[in-house]
């Protein structure tokens, strides 16, 4: 365990990367067509088809161990929300085969993940939103404007969370209230782009 807590705690802190990422205030980039896992059932995710009025956007890759330490956070948070109008999304823009959508697939099924989960090995929509590390978190509100950018919370380590970003940032969208602390430094794996040809 202690092996563990050392090895997330080295992940690096990465800042932005030079193409389009959205800022807060930004509206956020549409996307479509993203093959994804719904439960049991394989569907197409689109920006536009979604009805709710605080989309949650959420970068993860199964590979890595950050994603698997705020696993169960993720899954409580959508728990969380059920029957409020927020809709939490997960994408992968790894394109490693423990990323592909059958891995993704078997990840929703083992983990019983209550949240859409898709894949997108064109890497495109985690260049629009200038994702940068797995998880990262950007929340949407009604007009689909950019809301909140950053991490899920405080810390890696459960037990000692204090400050719970993502949820403040939701709860505040859903109130139509200003989000307080509207971006914070999410920690993670770097999300390895592909160079464009």
């Amino acid at each position: 365990m202690r092996k563990m807590l050392l090895s997330l705690s080295a992940l690096a802190l990465i800042s932005a990367p030079a193409f389009g990422a959205v800022k807060v205030g930004d509206k956020a980039p549409a996307f479509a067509g993203i093959p994804a896992i719904d439960g049991d059932k394989e569907t197409n995710l689109a920006l536009s088809d979604i009805k709710e009025d605080v989309v949650v956007v959420v970068f993860l890759a199964n590979h890595c161990p950050a994603v698997t330490t705020y696993e169960d956070r993720i899954i409580d948070l959508a728990k969380g929300y059920k029957g409020k109008s927020v809709k939490l999304v997960a994408v992968s823009v790894s394109d490693t085969a423990e990323d592909d959508l059958d891995a993704i697939k078997a990840r929703v099924k083992d983990r019983k993940y209550n949240f859409v989960y898709g894949s997108d090995v064109s890497q495109q929509i985690g260049k629009d939103f200038g994702a940068v590390v797995t998880p990262q978190f950007f929340v949407l509100d009604k007009g689909r404007t950019v809301q909140y950018i950053g991490a899920l919370d405080d810390s890696m380590q459960e037990n000692k969370v204090e400050k719970t970003y993502l949820k403040d940032a939701i709860d505040a969208v859903l109130k139509g209230e200003s989000v307080e602390v509207s971006k914070t430094q999410a920690r993670g794996c770097g999300i390895g782009y592909k160079k464009s040809k």
